[in-house]
């Protein structure tokens, strides 16, 4: 179908090694589209929606065993063990070639083999970059098509050249024993055996768009970033945009989709989405860092997805979505999962498969939940209600300040700034969160995840520490960087500030600093703010409360410190500007 020899010849080596019955180029068309829900629902893979109520949504079931990223089953192969580092799992290439060679030998008999020719970025954007990932699932090729620019477009941007990411998936027996995630970096190609979740599957996101694309990202001096972009607008029409990073599941999508309190509303303030996963970022011809999203969709968490928390995020997957392993209200064939504000329905079937009532509990006495704690939704960006006009815009958006944070009910108070780039690297590398559903294990435990790149940068970590030292030397005007906490407890474990869209006044603080309109407090972490500086005004916390959650308890920084140093003792090849700035913290919070 397509003419680029490259392709071509790849495509028809795979098919020997996995002997489909059939191979399916795919064009992207609705056409397509509508003759692969077809078949899709024919054979169960796809459970049709109520297309009254959900028009063009559909709903998909994975396996029991296949509901989350599995880490330990993620690899990155290179030749040399120090180029992947310690955060990484590591497996030699010559070896994963061969180990998944006998996994994926004839792996597709019987099968269809679809071939996704797919974009990350805009078309004809410097930043993006073209993918073709064989698959042989059609949940696989239908997300795709939402989180991409997918098909005949991407291979008339490829051309007839071999500048491409090559990503092979076969479903296997989707079995956790026998499943593999393994990036090459040194060969531009993904490998994904025995899986068929979105995060293990859908190869242009986490497998491409940060672990292949944080590689070449060092490589060709740009970033690939685990971040949500996001547009703030104010009464005049001036617009700023900030990205943040966060591990999954602690809030990324409901920042990016912020809904400002009313009283900003009404001032004029709106708040743009640009992407609410990824970043990849280059110097601007003006010396500013420019960001574009590289994805086409949202692939969300949808438990506590309501109107109160995300209500952009609820709107945006009312049409043209797939659920993954939340329940469906036999009632009307639509929807639900925990916390989406709305009552339970009477009678549903669970994530599982099984009829499911409100109240159910297990033989334990534990409640049993509709939907799976890390059941999603892939919807299309441009259905999201405050999408950014510009969102596509192919030279990005300029950054004017780069946010931390993670879950830390202790710690870290609600907002500081950097000192500098070098410290504020440092903060990013010691960044803490406590875990959540979004990755398997166990959670609420806490764990360092710098950058919010521990499962997703594919290279030594402590390199890629450097490089962030590095681009800061190249960028004539870099963003501000700044760490925010936003669940921050009380004694009985309640959150103190009240989130959502009063996180709007902290970002409005934080582009007040990057515009220089406001001093700050020196602490022994960073600038804080002075809290009459931060407008509570109908936000339901006042000053004292506020000043406790600014506040830094020299006892818990102690230990913070001493836990930074065990942390980054790790990293044998860390940056020892790295090293220097957390001496500094601990002499400074000696200090206090």
């Amino acid at each position: 179908m397509y003419n680029n020899k490259y392709v071509n010849d790849w495509v028809a080596q795979m098919a020997l090694m996995t002997q489909p019955k059939e191979i399916v180029w795919l064009d992207g068309s609705e056409e397509e589209r509508d003759r692969l829900l077809k078949e899709a629902v024919a054979t169960g893979e796809m459970i049709e929606l109520n297309q009254e109520k959900l028009p063009g949504c559909y709903y998909h079931r994975t396996a029991v065993n296949d509901v989350a990223r599995v880490e330990h089953c993620t690899f990155i192969c290179t030749e040399h063990k120090e180029d992947a580092g310690p955060s990484n799992n590591w497996m030699e290439k010559s070896f994963a070639y061969a180990k998944l060679g006998t996994y994926f030998w004839g792996s597709m008999r019987g099968e269809t083999m679809y071939v996704i020719p797919y974009i990350m970025g805009s078309a004809g954007s410097p930043f993006s970059k073209v993918g073709i990932e064989l698959t042989d699932s059609i949940y696989v090729v239908l997300n795709m098509r939402i989180m991409t620019r997918m098909g005949k477009i991407a291979m008339d941007q490829l051309g007839d050249s071999p500048d491409y990411i090559k990503g092979l998936h076969a479903k296997g027996e989707v079995d956790p024993e026998r499943r593999f995630i393994c990036q090459f970096p040194e060969d531009n190609a993904i490998w994904s055996y025995g899986s068929a979740y979105g995060g293990n599957v859908l190869l242009g996101k986490k497998c491409f768009a940060l672990r292949i694309a944080s590689w070449l990202g060092r490589k060709e001096g740009w970033m690939a970033e685990h971040m949500l972009i996001v547009g703030i607008e104010d009464p005049q029409g001036n617009k700023q945009y900030v990205c943040a990073a966060f591990p999954s599941a602690c809030g990324k999508t409901n920042l990016a989709m912020l809904i400002p309190p009313k009283k900003f509303r009404d001032m004029g303030y709106k708040v743009w989405t640009v992407g609410d996963d990824i970043a990849w970022l280059r110097i601007g011809e003006d010396g500013r860092l420019w960001a574009v999203n590289p994805e086409a969709g949202f692939f969300g968490v949808a438990p506590g997805t309501s109107m109160k928390s995300n209500p952009n995020a609820l709107l945006t997957c009312k049409q043209g979505t797939i659920y993954t392993n939340v329940a469906i209200d036999k009632k009307d064939n639509t929807v639900w999962w925990e916390g989406m504000g709305t009552p339970a329905p009477e009678d549903a079937i669970d994530w599982k498969g099984n009829d499911w009532k409100p109240g159910q509990v297990d033989e334990n006495g534990a409640p049993i939940k509709a939907a799976h704690p890390n059941s999603r939704f892939t919807a299309p960006a441009k259905n999201c209600p405050c999408i950014a006009p510009n969102w596509e815009d192919p030279k990005g958006v300029p950054i004017s300040a780069i946010i931390f944070g993670g879950r830390r009910a202790k710690v870290a108070p609600l907002v500081y700034q950097s000192f500098s780039w070098e410290h504020g690297v440092f903060v990013g590398s010691t960044m803490a969160s406590e875990t959540t559903a979004a990755a398997a294990g166990a959670v609420g435990v806490v764990r360092r995840d710098p950058m919010a790149m521990k499962p997703f940068c594919g290279y030594n970590m402590g390199d890629y520490f450097g490089h962030w030292l590095e681009m800061g030397e190249k960028i004539p005007n870099p963003p501000k960087i700044f760490n925010v906490n936003w669940f921050r407890t009380d004694d009985e474990g309640h959150f103190i500030w009240p989130g959502f869209g009063d996180n709007f006044r902290v970002i409005q603080w934080i582009l007040a600093r990057c515009n220089g309109k406001v001093d700050a407090v020196k602490t022994a972490v960073g600038y804080e703010p002075r809290p009459e500086d931060i407008d509570l005004e109908d936000s339901g916390v006042d000053l004292e409360t506020l000043k406790g959650l600014l506040s830094i308890d020299k006892d818990a920084w102690e230990q913070e410190a001493a836990e930074i140093e065990t942390h980054l003792a790790q990293f044998e090849k860390l940056p020892p500007e790295i090293k220097k700035q957390a001496d500094a913290l601990k002499d400074r919070v000696a200090g206090m």
